[in-house]
């Protein structure tokens, strides 16, 4: 499955171009919003091209849709081929994972900016992994995320900011550290999110109004991003997000993007670590995920841990320390708070390999087909569309 659509590691992403953090910015800016950044912030939100004046801009951002799966499935896409004048790439943070890049979007910062370095980090406070989109562990939101997000600064220059999503998450988990500011609207099915996206539009006064949707990436994950389903799902949104578009206002603009891509890895090319026991020893916990792992060591054993895993995994993945990760510049600049919740190992995978804990690990995440968190392009590149 991998093979098909190898792409080697890229090393850290660029954070010198255009990347997922620049997206609210720009948005804020069409809104005539841009006096809560400085120059820089400001800067880098013009390249992205939004120059029109706007009194509604929706951000849509679509759970897994890599700008090299939008390529290779265009033939599906009717609606984001339409859009190649505008069309561009960004690169998502590291790892490229949703709670991850989410937190990204919605507080304007790098990974190391923000704190929400993995899908499963440690607490420090607790010494107990975490996992950051169901919110596992009573860890408060507002301390995990301690700065104001870019939601809460646009509500406080009087936009009106609402997010439509999934009622589970209102208020909540991810949601409430990462995404927190303005109002929140539930709904079931994409065509109900769009549905509250043109009432939202068509209402009067300033707004900023955030969709997320999340079937295509959970769809990837199950049946690979190669599957039918994964294209029949492709298809769906094409079709929902044109028929949004076609009944937007004239004083509005639809930004869409992704949170990161997706690669398919072959079961019999992972490493489980069930059974490789000398690798848990000397270690407290794994965190992150198969593509990017967090691997906290014991102390003093950080040495002998690192000796073991780059043995055992050799040319598949790149073990780096904390202090290397950092250094290379995986995370962007990382504020010291949060240096202690990135492991002590950092263990990136190349293409077609993904290690996974049959042991620790439910039976439906082991039998995942596609996966995220790495840095190939394929999992890195995410699109930018623009209406």
């Amino acid at each position: 499955m991998a093979a098909e659509h190898a792409s080697p590691l890229t090393g850290p992403p660029d954070y010198s171009g255009p990347i997922l953090s620049d997206v609210v910015p720009a948005a804020a800016l069409s809104l005539g919003a841009g006096e809560i950044f400085d120059d820089t912030a400001r800067e880098r939100a013009r390249a992205l091209g939004l120059d029109r004046d706007s009194r509604t801009t929706i951000v849509v951002l679509v759970d897994g849709l890599g700008e090299s799966q939008l390529k290779q499935y265009s033939g599906y896409t009717p609606f984001f081929r339409s859009l190649a004048a505008s069309r561009r790439s960004l690169s998502t943070g590291f790892p490229s994972t949703t709670a991850n890049s989410l937190s990204s979007l919605a507080t304007g910062r790098l990974p190391g900016g923000h704190g929400v370095v993995g899908y499963r980090v440690l607490d420090p406070a607790k010494d107990a992994v975490f996992n950051q989109l169901t919110w596992d562990l009573d860890v408060d939101p507002v301390s995990w995320v301690p700065d104001a997000t870019l939601f809460e600064r646009l509500s406080d220059a009087e936009v009106d900011v609402v997010s439509l999503g999934e009622a589970k998450f209102a208020g909540r988990g991810l949601n409430r550290a990462s995404l927190r500011g303005g109002r929140f609207r539930a709904s079931k099915t994409l065509e109900q999110r769009c549905a509250q996206a043109i009432e939202e539009a068509k209402a009067p006064g300033r707004r900023l109004v955030y969709l997320y949707w999340g079937n295509l990436d959970k769809t990837g994950h199950v049946h690979g991003s190669n599957s039918s389903q994964w294209t029949e799902e492709l298809e769906h949104v094409d079709l929902a997000l044109s028929r949004l578009a076609d009944d937007l206002p004239s004083d509005s603009t639809m930004i869409v993007t992704a949170d990161h891509g997706m690669v398919d890895i072959d079961h019999s090319l992972r490493l489980d670590l069930a059974d490789h026991p000398a690798l848990r020893t000397g270690v407290r916990h794994v965190g992150g995920e198969p593509r990017a792992l967090h691997v906290y060591a014991a102390e003093g054993a950080e040495a002998d841990v690192r000796s073991a895993w780059t043995e055992t995994v050799g040319e598949r993945a790149l073990v780096l320390s904390r202090s290397e990760a950092i250094t290379r510049g995986y995370f962007g600049p990382v504020d010291p708070r949060f240096r202690d919740r990135i492991g002590d190992l950092m263990v990136i995978c190349r293409d077609g390999f993904a290690v996974v804990d049959s042991d620790n690990e439910s039976p439906s995440a082991i039998a995942l087909i596609g996966h995220h968190g790495s840095t190939t392009e394929r999992e890195l590149q995410i699109p930018l569309l623009v209406v």
